[in-house]
């Protein structure tokens, strides 16, 4: 069978102590290549905001799914990044024919997927969502950074640094900390 609409899906968010966990899901047009595609980690911040633009404008369809703090936090994280996944799947306008997950776990899908270790790397579709994911959440923690101040999650984007640590020993822990993950953990219970 010929696939036509390949939909590549990739998450961000998984490590970080605050914050939602990100997912994007992307169907390419092979009619409008784009030019630089790669896995997100690989890009400057200069480099993804440029893509981010360019794949909204070209891709024949693509969305963004979530995993809230709360979320995370009852179900784990791996669940709540396949819960992501699912969601941002469910709100394309189009069902696509296959579905290539960047790890080595596939959420339930109502479709065709399969998983690809190493996608973001290969698959021009998950490297566009592994962009669209990570613009995402990195805008989503600007704007936290201004909401909670103190923590540096501008800088970090919530990321367990040596900084972050010292921030929520300071501060104590605020409303978008994962209370499931160690270090934030230790402290609610100290």
């Amino acid at each position: 069978m010929t696939h036509i609409r390949v939909c590549g899906i990739d998450e961000v968010g998984r490590g970080p102590l605050a914050g939602a966990v990100v997912a994007a899901a992307v169907i390419l047009d092979p009619a409008h290549p784009i030019e630089g595609l790669a896995d997100s980690k690989k890009l400057s911040e200069r480099q993804r905001e440029r893509l981010f633009d360019l794949i909204c404008a070209r891709a024949l369809a693509w969305s963004l799914g979530r995993a809230e703090v709360e979320e995370i936090d009852r179900l784990n994280i791996l669940q709540a990044s396949l819960l992501a996944m699912q969601r941002a799947v469910a709100a394309l306008p189009q069902l696509p024919d296959l579905v290539l997950v960047d790890g080595n776990r596939c959420p339930a899908l109502p479709c065709e997927a399969r998983a690809v270790v190493g996608g973001d790397a290969i698959e021009p579709a998950i490297s566009a969502a592994s962009i669209l994911a990570k613009v995402s959440r990195d805008r989503e923690m600007l704007e936290l950074d201004r909401q909670y101040p103190g923590y540096g999650l501008a800088a970090h984007k919530g990321y367990p640094t040596k900084a972050h640590l010292q921030a929520l020993q300071r501060l104590g822990v605020s409303p978008i900390h994962r209370a499931s993950f160690g270090p934030v953990k230790r402290l609610l219970q100290s």
